[in-house]
């Protein structure tokens, strides 16, 4: 059995990866819509190796009669759109961060808490924040074994994680630099080639930016509610791919050796740590690969029960696109989309709401 999905924001990055994982994951597809605004409709967007699709207006498209729509095209468009195609009985799985701490709106990530898709009630489905989502895959395995009770975590996030302009704005710097053009910043508080900043999303009255505040409510909704996070945020120049070094503190005494078996068995991570040069994974090796990458696993003597270790994961795919087609095929999975409905024999109130 196929279905009939939407891509919504499909002339976006993430739109663009989400239509090529569809294809290269043989999704069961009977037909697929691309879906922009009204400025893009009628230009073409590749589906795979063999189908073109003509983008059609998002404002005007009706959602009866279709079964999944992936939404990426920002969070101001996910407020208006979504609720109407899930009242349409079209299930939504939304990449912005508009619904994610939302009651009654599950946020996935699939190697994590896939069997929270169930406790969907409004038709909706959330994949979380790109930095979150590769972290939590590779914790996930050892919370099992050592319950992870602390966090701290600093991320070194490509430009992509800002959309095309970012990645526009890093490669006109890098070739003016050498051109002895001043740079134009527009997308990022300062200069981003040949730099760093420690600095995504706006500020909160605490200090902390909002990108830091996603990764700690996030990983509390998805994950454990009692779980303490000290994120720092840092956009780097590299164009896709985000890399994270975490340090964990446990309430169970941390065997290296059983860490290291659980996170080669793991769904999604790779291990590569080798202690030598190069025996680790750095984020251009990470690009348009599906997996989460662990490296540099080592005891943190400085805490009790301590961890720690290097993640990199192309943000594109498991932070965005992959993460919300692997929630897709854990819809079909569990059989969860029946007569085109969701959920309407498993209303479960969400409990896992962060306030």
């Amino acid at each position: 059995m196929g279905y009939r999905v939407a891509v919504v924001g499909a002339t976006g990055a993430v739109g663009r990866e989400l239509l090529r994982i569809l294809a290269e994951r043989e999704f069961p597809v009977d037909e697929v819509v691309a879906l922009a605004s009204p400025r893009s409709a009628g230009r073409e967007i590749s589906f795979g190796d063999k189908t073109v699709l003509k983008v059609q207006n998002l404002e005007t498209f009706d959602f009866k009669g279709w079964d999944i729509a992936l939404f990426s095209p920002g969070g101001a468009i996910s407020a208006v759109y979504a609720p109407k195609a899930a009242a349409a009985g079209c299930v939504v799985i939304d990449n912005t961060s508009h619904f994610r701490m939302e009651p009654g709106i599950p946020l996935i990530v699939p190697e994590v808490n896939a069997a929270a898709i169930g406790k969907a009630s409004r038709g909706i489905i959330a994949n979380p924040n790109c930095s979150t989502a590769q972290m939590l895959v590779a914790l996930k395995p050892l919370h099992d074994l050592f319950r992870i009770k602390r966090i701290v975590v600093s991320t070194y996030q490509a430009v992509s994680g800002a959309g095309k302009d970012g990645m526009d704005e890093l490669f006109a710097q890098t070739k003016g630099t050498f051109v002895n053009d001043p740079p134009t910043v527009a997308q990022f508080t300062k200069q981003i080639a040949f730099n760093v900043i420690p600095h995504i999303d706006r500020f909160m009255d605490d200090g902390a930016t909002k990108e830091e505040w996603k990764m700690a409510v996030e990983t509390r909704k998805i994950m454990d509610p009692d779980i303490k996070v000290l994120a720092t945020c840092v956009r780097v120049p590299v164009f896709i791919g985000h890399s994270e070094a975490i340090s964990i503190e446990c309430e169970k005494p941390v065997d290296l050796k059983k860490a290291r078996e659980a996170l080669r068995k793991a769904s999604g991570v790779i291990l590569r740590d080798e202690r030598e040069d190069g025996g680790y994974v750095t984020p251009i090796e990470c690009v348009g690969e599906d997996a989460t990458y662990v490296s540099r696993l080592r005891i943190d003597p400085s805490v009790e029960n301590g961890l720690a270790l290097w993640c990199v994961s192309d943000n594109l795919r498991k932070g965005a696109a992959l993460n919300a087609v692997q929630i897709a095929e854990s819809i079909v999975e569990q059989g969860l989309l029946k007569d085109g409905q969701l959920f309407r024999r498993n209303e479960i109130p969400d409990e896992d709401g962060v306030e």
